[in-house]
């Protein structure tokens, strides 16, 4: 691969306040960008002032949604150190995502040296306020101007960076969820285990609806029998049922493979918690509620990194958890998550990578 050329800007863009960070709102004087074309593979990596992307109107991404992305998150240390949690994790889900969508293959360890030698640039944004960190944003498009169904000819690789706060308003503070019965978010053998953009897009309208509602969230269901436990919009959920923790097992190929579910599970099993990845249905929760047996619910996600639910809705049913506030499970996972992303506790797992 060539060597990543650098322009940097010369006109430094505005930082905001730490204090009142909102989730991707603000974004750094630096971006990366490297190119496909068929038959000469990725080229010209580069990084250069943030701003505008000028397509053709029948740029391929605008019309089929040939699109995928990551998001992970750069941290300082109290002794001023900056690191990346588990970013070559990231690199290999996209390169799943990127098969799934006939997109070509990326070079992983490369695309782990863009992000450090990004982060590097802009490490003056990386916010050092508690609970904030600097949002990485890699995503890949299909740029070939065609109208024909098929795969793109040309790509583009970019990488933004975001410096954030708490993903919820609520902190981490428990949420209240909305299970959805009418839409389905994927199916075996769609696009569910991926990270493209038609994903999320499916599940705006229920999203839209819930929050209007009064939920913070939405809870979906298997698209074909509608009882099974898959995935909130944005995160995996974990259930503590009678000392027991389940999660929604991947084999079905509609959940998404959390990097940090991947971490939660690592966690529980180095604690010595029971933890089952199984089908769970959504009666099965309710049951359990009513015996008594439910001991906690939290989700588990990269922009959130753990957020406890207080509240689930299902069919004018109305389930409260661990009385609306977060369960000593969760707390753990969230202190000991945090704590190994921002250097204040040690890393047995070998997560971190340093870029400084």
């Amino acid at each position: 691969m060539e060597q990543i050329t650098i322009q940097k800007t010369e006109t430094a863009r505005e930082k905001p306040d730490q204090a009142n960070l909102a989730f991707g709102k603000h974004f750094t004087d630096h971006m990366f960008i490297m190119d496909y074309t068929e038959g000469r593979g990725w080229h010209d990596p580069r990084i250069i002032p943030y701003g505008p992307l000028s397509f053709d109107p029948s740029t391929a991404v605008l019309h089929y949604g040939q699109a995928t992305f990551e998001g992970l998150k750069a941290y300082k240390t109290r002794e001023g150190n900056i690191q990346l949690f588990r970013p070559y994790a990231n690199m290999h889900r996209m390169n799943i995502s990127n098969d799934r969508i006939c997109i070509p293959q990326i070079d992983e360890e490369f695309c782990v040296n863009a992000l450090k030698e990004l982060v590097l640039i802009d490490q003056d944004w990386i916010p050092e306020a508690e609970g904030t960190s600097l949002y990485l944003r890699p995503f890949v498009i299909a740029t070939e101007a065609q109208l024909g169904v098929h795969p793109s000819r040309t790509y583009k690789f970019i990488i933004i960076m975001s410096p954030v706060g708490a993903y919820y308003p609520q902190g981490i503070n428990p949420v209240s969820i909305y299970v959805e019965q009418n839409y389905v978010r994927t199916v075996k053998g769609g696009t569910g285990f991926a990270k493209t953009a038609g994903n999320y897009a499916s599940s705006l309208k229920s999203q839209e609806e819930a929050e209007k509602k009064g939920f913070t969230q939405v809870l979906w269901l298997d698209g074909v029998e509608k009882k099974y436990i898959e995935e909130v919009g944005t995160m995996n959920v974990f259930f503590k049922i009678k000392g027991e923790i389940v999660t929604p097992a991947l084999d079905g190929g509609s959940i998404l493979a959390g990097i940090t579910r991947d971490s939660t599970i690592q966690l529980l099993k180095h604690w010595g918690m029971p933890v089952n990845e199984r089908k769970i249905t959504i009666e099965e929760l309710f049951t359990a509620e009513a015996r008594g047996e439910m001991e906690e619910a939290f989700g588990t996600g990269t922009a959130a990194v753990i957020s406890p639910i207080g509240e689930l809705v299902y069919g004018g049913r109305k389930m409260i958890i661990n009385d609306n506030k977060i369960g000593a499970v969760a707390q753990r996972l969230y202190d000991a998550i945090t704590g190994i992303q921002n250097g204040s506790i040690a890393d047995p797992f070998d997560w971190i990578t340093r870029v400084k």
